[in-house]
């Protein structure tokens, strides 16, 4: 009993239907109930790289058994301090071409083309740069 993830601002919250099976916790919330051996996955993430606030969730207390849990992130970019130059015109990844080939140069601009602070992953393909 207890245990639940929840997603205090998921726009989910007011949709979903609870009974008594569920902790005070959860009413909070989107709620997604402990199972042995399942998983849960969710993006913290849009897919133009920009926060995802519904993503915010937090672990109810567990009011009868245990709950065991284990993390996996999959990151969207690199924790590798030795990312090539930004002054090169080159791409990053070898599936690149066909991606800015399916439009994800427009669609994905943070990861491809990059900001100010951090260059993009498809430079060239996405054709931002000029290949000496």
């Amino acid at each position: 009993m207890g245990g639940e993830t929840v997603f205090p601002d998921s726009e989910a919250k007011l949709s979903q239907p609870k009974d008594e099976t569920w902790s005070d916790c959860a009413e909070r919330g989107f709620a997604v109930k402990p199972v042995k051996g399942s998983a849960l996955l969710f993006f913290s993430l849009h897919p133009n790289a920009t926060f995802d606030p519904d993503s915010l969730h937090g672990s109810c207390p567990v009011i009868e058994g245990q709950k065991w849990s284990a993390t996996k992130w999959i990151h969207v970019r690199t924790f590798d301090n030795r990312r090539r130059s930004a002054d090169k015109c080159e791409d990053e990844h070898v599936l690149c071409p066909s991606w800015a080939a399916a439009g994800e140069c427009a669609k994905n601009p943070g990861y491809m083309l990059g900001s100010s602070d951090s260059p993009g992953f498809c430079r060239k393909s996405c054709s931002v740069c000029t290949a000496i």
